[in-house]
């Protein structure tokens, strides 16, 4: 099942697109998963302060299921228009503010794709007659002193969940 839903957000903020959904891997009858995310805003950017920006963001999955055996479902976040997880970027016509995207509220595990040393949110699904849903927040960071002119920065992030 693949569910693609575009997410709009705030000036000076990350969207996240629901890219896709992939096949079951485990014993399920019936079952069926949604996913919706919020953004992650960081406001207006101080470029003399010597303090990160902060933010939070959520992406909510929804499964049920008749029969779940066992199994579950494994999220990753793209890399955004940078291409890389080493600092995902913001982005307003050839101006950039580095920033990045994590599992842990210390923002010290970068969500990733679970490669070059990213992490990926997993949970497991066990019951019968499931009817789950869970958020998980989104930990943003955006670097402190950043010399950049003003402006809305924005980046667009793909949100795959496998299940």
């Amino acid at each position: 099942m693949i569910d693609r839903t575009l997410l709009r957000w705030l000036p000076r903020g990350v969207a996240l697109v629901i890219a896709g959904m992939g096949a079951p891997a485990y014993a399920c009858t019936l079952c069926s998963c949604t996913v919706s995310a919020t953004g992650v805003a960081f406001g207006a950017y101080d470029p003399l302060s010597a303090s990160p920006t902060d933010a939070v963001g959520t992406v909510t999955v929804s499964c049920s299921a008749v029969v779940a055996l066992s199994g579950g479902y494994t999220i990753q976040l793209g890399p955004g228009q940078a291409g890389s997880y080493a600092e995902r970027r913001l982005a307003n016509g050839s101006n950039q503010l580095g920033y990045n995207l994590y599992l842990d509220a210390a923002r010290t595990i970068v969500w990733g794709d679970g490669t070059g040393g990213t992490g990926t949110q997993s949970y497991t699904l066990v019951g019968l007659l499931t009817n789950d849903v869970k958020n998980y927040s989104v930990y943003a960071r955006l670097r402190a002193a950043q010399n950049v002119p003003v402006g809305s920065y924005s980046d667009t992030i793909v949100v795959t969940v496998t299940y």
